[in-house]
């Protein structure tokens, strides 16, 4: 589908400039720590760890102190790791979009192979760190993640199909899981609920951005689903997959992970989050407004559930052993005892942290 390009002059301008940039060499003395920050795509990673620590707080198990914060670390420098990696990889379509033309690499402040190097040094230190703050599973769960963002999203699906962002998005639907797996050693129901709701997030969300950028990704080349379908087939695919949202968003209280609190939190954030995807697919061509509606409220609506699961741990019942094993989150054992309350053992505050 060719997508006729609208970009007002000045992005164009900034793209011509990030193009000129990107074949001059960085500048001795150029370089800065916050060029070397923007590559780990500070915003993102601080959703992961987010993400993460509502996975370790609800896990039916305490880590220590310490090791909360050392597992902390070791996932954001993961999450840290793979944003380098894929500005590593994409520098070439980062160069000729708007979007992304002010990237440390397009603009000719980082070498690519500096960024590579970074990023694995990065990747290495997260994994390594994890697996001796807490255990093998979590650490082969966040190298997994890393390879699947970096191999299998960026370097094939981003540029191969327009469903990348569904299939790939479940990198980014990983760190509760990671969280969780950090604390027992294992997986459980509840962090494959909280990764089914992230995946089906995805797509609504960065489909309501990719409207507004449709001629970006079109010169880029990479077959977004508004640059192969069209904008009228994304829109209504953006209101199914947000239909399928607010019905799965719904499963931590159904299970009985979560109890009234969060049910309510859901269904009002699930309520305005299918009206602004319905706003979404009635709107006009010209109109960019109801996308960027929906991908602003797609940001709070994501982190009010999380936050809803942090303060609410509904009618679960378990009788907990906190670890004792030299901070290592070795599995803990839990007896099922009636009338127990399991919101009152398996809380990490973020003051700990």
């Amino acid at each position: 589908m060719n997508v006729k390009s609208t970009a007002d002059e000045p992005g164009e301008r900034r793209v011509r400039t990030a193009l000129s940039s990107h074949s001059t060499a960085p500048l001795a003395g150029s370089r800065s720590v916050s060029d070397f920050v923007a590559l780990t795509k500070p915003r993102v990673m601080m959703l992961a760890v987010f993400t993460a620590l509502v996975g370790l707080s609800r896990a039916p198990v305490r880590l220590d102190q310490l090791s909360t914060f050392v597992a902390v670390v070791a996932i954001a420098a993961g999450a840290a790791a793979a944003g380098v990696l894929n500005m590593w990889y994409d520098a070439d379509i980062d160069a000729v979009m708007t979007r992304t033309a002010m990237r440390p690499i397009p603009r000719g402040k980082i070498f690519r192979f500096e960024a590579l190097v970074f990023g694995l040094v990065l990747a290495g230190f997260a994994v390594v760190v994890l697996a001796l703050a807490t255990n093998l599973t979590a650490a082969a769960l966040l190298a997994g993640t890393i390879l699947f963002y970096v191999v299998v999203y960026t370097a094939w699906l981003k540029r191969a199909t327009p469903q990348n962002i569904v299939i790939g998005g479940a990198a980014g639907a990983l760190p509760p899981v990671i969280g969780w797996a950090a604390a027992t050693g294992d997986v459980g129901l509840e962090p494959l609920a909280l990764f089914l709701i992230i995946v089906l997030w995805t797509p609504p969300h960065f489909w309501a951005l990719a409207l507004n950028r449709t001629d970006d990704y079109a010169r880029a080349g990479v077959p977004m689903l508004p640059v192969v379908a069209g904008r009228a087939a994304t829109t209504r695919q953006i209101l199914i997959y947000s239909g399928l949202l607010v019905l799965v968003s719904e499963l931590p209280w159904v299970l009985g992970f979560a109890g009234a609190v969060y049910g309510t939190i859901a269904a009002i954030c699930g309520a305005l989050f299918l009206l602004l995807a319905y706003q979404l697919n009635r709107s006009i061509e010209p109109d960019r407004r109801a996308a960027h509606r929906l991908f602003v409220f797609s940001i709070v609506y994501l982190f009010a559930l999380f936050a809803g699961l942090l303060i609410d741990h509904g009618n679960g019942s378990f009788s907990l052993t906190r670890s004792s094993h030299g901070g290592r989150g070795v599995a803990v054992h839990a007896e099922r005892l009636p009338g127990a309350d399991r919101s009152a053992c398996c809380t990490v505050n973020f003051s700990e942290v």
